[in-house]
């Protein structure tokens, strides 16, 4: 074991002077003595102006105030000028999202579902907050929208639901459409003299994109909280909605809050990319990790619920391997886990018709590879029904070339 470098001056000049450590104790010395004027300098450096003037060092030693604390008119001034170049960027920074703020307001509306004799008699304070959400006002067609979370309104019927514009007006649904699937809502609503929120598109959503989170956290109604996209495409995701089967979550540290649901995720021009929908947190509130649907697939899901009433999802008949790790990749001749394990085929279903068999490993399904079974989920779910797909899979060692035409799943 190598014993710890506890040497006294002599006993380092002495292996100095050894031709064998006469460079390595010399390299170690520089490096000290480097490492000790980093730290001189950046002391120094701290101090600011007072360890340069004498004047300014007799005053913050007469002063009694810590080193950091500006003592003299000099400093004072010196960091009021720099302040004022740092606040320049720092205004045209705020001015941006309060801009976005203002420009996605008019969109924004408090969703109150918790209509109904029990609902109005709770004592719990807290369901009110469950029974209560935010929403975003979108256009389909030649008609208005708002566009919500389905656990928002699951419980209320319609003529329960009001929905408070920014203004101060309350509307009544005409009707309610909701998908299980995804967790999504649409309302239609009677006024025509709303503003609906201008769209951007998820799919060009990144890590590290400044994002603004609109809602009504506790019945705080327009409430801005602000933070980036952490992470995107989170899927598999235990939320505690309950058949939330097409995930495809951005990932934001944008405080989210009860009563956040439903409400807008929004970038800096204004324009909405996701419906918040959900936390993960131990105490109920906002601990950093918020998820948002992102608005592509909501406003896929919300055309079809305005055109139909409700959504036919994409099927292929497959089970699927939930822990399909490097040691059963092995076993199947692959360097690592990849693509999605299929351990069992539905007889008379489109994976059937096309020859898949239990074993199979979905490397690559239409034009996209295939990263696990989540990622197979949502790309079946969102495939066209209409025309036959190419499936590349991976069998006996070798690939497979495969084509299967998706059937159809109606929401529930």
């Amino acid at each position: 074991m190598t014993k710890p470098l506890v040497v006294d001056a002599v006993t380092f000049w002495s292996r100095f002077q050894s031709p064998r450590r006469r460079w390595g104790a010399l390299g170690r010395g520089l490096i000290i003595a480097f490492v000790v004027g980093v730290v001189a300098v950046l002391a120094a450096g701290g101090r600011g102006s007072a360890a340069e003037d004498p004047k300014s060092t007799e005053v913050l030693l007469s002063s009694g105030l810590p080193a950091w604390v500006p003592a003299s008119p000099q400093d004072r001034e010196r960091i009021r000028g720099e302040l004022a170049l740092t606040a320049q960027f720092l205004q045209a920074y705020s001015q941006a999202v309060r801009s976005a703020a203002a420009l996605v307001a008019p969109s924004v509306v408090h969703i109150d579902a918790a209509g109904g004799e029990a609902s109005e008699g709770a004592a719990d304070p807290r369901r009110r907050q469950e029974e209560s959400g935010a929403g975003v006002i979108i256009r389909i067609g030649d008609k208005l929208y708002v566009l919500t979370n389905r656990h928002v309104v699951a419980k209320a019927s319609a003529a329960s639901i009001k929905i408070r514009l920014v203004d101060g007006r309350v509307l009544r649904p005409q009707a309610v459409w909701s998908d299980r699937d995804t967790d999504i809502a649409l309302l239609a609503i009677p006024a025509a003299d709303l503003e609906p929120a201008e769209l951007g598109d998820s799919d060009q959503v990144n890590i590290g994109d400044f994002v603004l989170a609109v809602g009504s956290p506790f019945g705080l109604r327009h409430t801005v909280t602000f933070g980036i996209i952490s992470a995107v495409r989170r899927r598999g995701l235990q939320l505690g909605h309950a058949g939330l089967r097409v995930q495809n979550f951005l990932q934001t540290d944008a405080a989210i809050n009860p009563g956040n649901s439903g409400g807008p995720l929004v970038n800096l021009k204004g324009q909405v990319i996701g419906i918040n929908t959900a936390i993960a947190s131990n105490s109920g509130g906002n601990e950093g990790i918020g998820f948002a649907i992102p608005i592509n697939l909501a406003m896929r899901v919300a055309q079809e619920l305005a055109q139909r009433g409700r959504v036919a999802w994409g099927y292929l008949g497959v089970n699927l391997e939930e822990q399909f790790d490097a040691e059963k990749a092995g076993q199947l001749g692959l360097e690592r886990p990849m693509g999605a394990l299929v351990t069992q085929v539905v007889p008379g279903s489109p994976a059937a018709g096309a020859g898949l068999q239990a074993g199979d490993v979905i490397l690559r399904f239409a034009d996209s590879w295939v990263e696990d079974g989540d990622h197979l989920i949502y790309l079946v779910s969102l495939a066209p029904q209409d025309k036959p797909l190419p499936i590349l899979v991976w069998r006996g060692g070798k690939t497979v070339e495969l084509s299967v035409q998706v059937g159809q799943r109606i929401s529930e």
